[in-house]
């Protein structure tokens, strides 16, 4: 009950400070941001969220984003949905804007607010057709994260033991809960597009399903039998979005005294026959080129793969491109039953919390940023990141970059080793940092593949600390940023030098050019 209580308290907290119930349009969750549809994003009063002690970060999307870490995410959701339901069946008076009294000194709040406006402005700018089609085809595959990790971590746990040839009587039954999902993927799979792109999702899932029923293998397309699971994910995406077209036509055109029987029969009929007969064999192909190309490129790429995508991730969730990836985990872990690419491109969270931690060296004087750097360090180790890179090295410019240097070294690392013969893969998608380990996999057990990951973790860390200690400030920055919040304007002023007239001046918008 009292831990009920703290859940609903945090929603409790957060409802008024968004603008409350009237404001809320939509609310949803991923693994660990509460994402809400406003109305107005104006009435949010953002410093005082940020202030909440269960608030990790904001992050100002296509929906408001407020980070509040795995599993407690998804015990807020509900209590915060329930609050607005209360709330509008009450039908209070809308709540005043909050007013907007600036701070009187530079804090972290002031850095992080104004890093995330102008992620927020470029990512406006930015909102072309192909990355909203890349953030659709991620709400697709988001929600089935959660089954990913538990069966991921059954199936290391029934390794393991299987391994050490501990419990032969549990391990077949720990095998069947650890494949069960993945067998049927494609169902889900098939199931979420059609509810994403507007259709039945029902009718999703009947085609999808028909790549993995046993009976294809009777079945001959392109003078081959086709086999059961062929074309995998990639093939129920494309199956389930022809059937939204078929049964979008189908409500256009067919009689509506006819419609309930007409419409399901063919929507399944021909985008089933479309499926069976060509988008099987072709998503079996681009699947298969899929795999091979990611164990070619780490296999003769190496070290270089590794850099270059360790040093890269970041940019790419900044541009939204990153979501092209999650298809590409889901393909490989649904063939050889693990994703090199994840390890190494959490390289990327290692080389954040280097940064932060130099950061918190340099700027021994900031009690606020120092602050925000401690209560955000655990996180970043566990792999939520957000908070680290929204509200420290981002707004700051100079340590996003030298911390995307950690990133890339420690993904050279691990390319390194890929290189050499040494697989290092996850076996689901979603965790990064120390919550990635319980689901390594790899191809020469379980201790050398922890071991390697390991390794570039702490290259990752190393690589990001050194590199932000050194080249990650430049001596205005450090004249801006290394004072104690509570010093007067005048000191501020002193410290700085003749190019700062006072702490309020936008310092963070200009540090990216310093």
């Amino acid at each position: 009950m009292a831990n009920e209580n703290k859940y609903r308290d945090t929603a409790a907290a957060i409802l008024p400070l968004v603008g409350g119930a009237r404001n809320v349009a939509s609310v949803a969750h991923c693994m660990t941001r509460l994402r809400l549809g406003l109305h107005d994003r104006t009435l949010v009063q953002e410093e005082q969220l940020k202030a909440l002690p269960s608030v990790m970060g904001v992050v100002e999307d296509d929906t408001y984003q407020i980070v509040l870490g795995p599993g407690t995410v998804a015990r807020v959701t509900p209590e915060f949905e329930t609050l607005v339901e209360e709330e509008r069946a009450a039908a209070p008076e809308p709540a005043a804007p909050a007013g907007g009294a600036a701070p009187d000194a530079v804090t972290a709040d002031d850095l992080a607010a104004q890093g995330a406006a102008l992620r927020a402005e470029r990512k406006a700018r930015n909102a072309t057709p192909f990355k909203l089609l890349l953030r659709r085809i991620a709400n697709i595959f988001v929600p089935l994260i959660p089954a990913l990790i538990g069966c991921g971590i059954i199936a290391g746990l029934n390794g393991l033991l299987v391994n050490l040839g501990w419990l032969p009587g549990i391990t077949p039954a720990l095998a069947a809960m650890a494949s069960g999902f993945m067998a049927l993927i494609a169902v889900f799979v098939g199931y979420n597009t059609a509810q994403e792109f507007g259709g039945t999702p029902i009718l999703g899932g009947a085609v999808a399903a028909i790549i993995v029923y046993a009976g294809v293998a009777n079945v001959e397309a392109f003078g081959q039998h086709l086999s059961p699971g062929q074309g995998g994910v990639l093939g129920a995406l494309g199956a389930a979005w022809l059937a939204v077209q078929v049964e979008k036509w189908c409500r256009r055109w067919v009689p509506v005294s006819i419609d309930v029987l007409v419409t399901p029969t063919i929507t399944v009929l021909v985008s089933g026959l479309v499926t069976l007969f060509g988008l099987m064999f072709l998503a079996g192909e681009v699947s298969t080129k899929i795999g091979e190309a990611a164990n070619w490129l780490l296999s003769h790429g190496g070290a270089g793969a590794g850099l270059i995508l360790g040093g890269l991730f970041l940019p790419l969730v900044m541009l939204g491109l990153h979501q092209a990836l999650i298809p590409i985990h889901t393909t490989l872990i649904e063939q050889q039953g693990y994703t090199v690419l994840l390890p190494i491109l959490a390289m990327a969270g290692a080389g954040q919390v280097g940064a932060a931690i130099a950061v918190y060296f340099r700027l021994h004087r900031n009690t606020s940023i120092r602050r925000t750097i401690k209560s955000a360090l655990w996180p970043g180790f566990l792999g939520v990141g957000e908070p680290l890179i929204y509200g420290v090295s981002l707004p700051l410019g100079r340590p996003f970059i030298t911390a995307c240097t950690g990133g890339a070294l420690g993904g050279a690392f691990i390319g390194f080793f890929n290189q050499l013969g040494t697989d290092v893969g996850s076996t689901a998608i979603g965790p990064s940092g120390w919550a990635l380990f319980p689901l390594l996999d790899g191809d020469h057990g379980l201790g050398q593949t922890v071991a390697v990951y390991a390794g570039g973790l702490v290259v990752g860390y190393l690589g990001g600390f050194l590199a932000t200690y050194y080249f990650g400030f430049t001596k205005t920055m450090l004249a801006d940023l290394n004072v104690a919040p509570a010093q007067s304007a005048q000191d501020t002023a002193t410290a700085a030098g003749p190019t700062s007239v006072k702490d309020e001046a936008p310092a963070p918008a200009g540090v990216p050019a310093g």
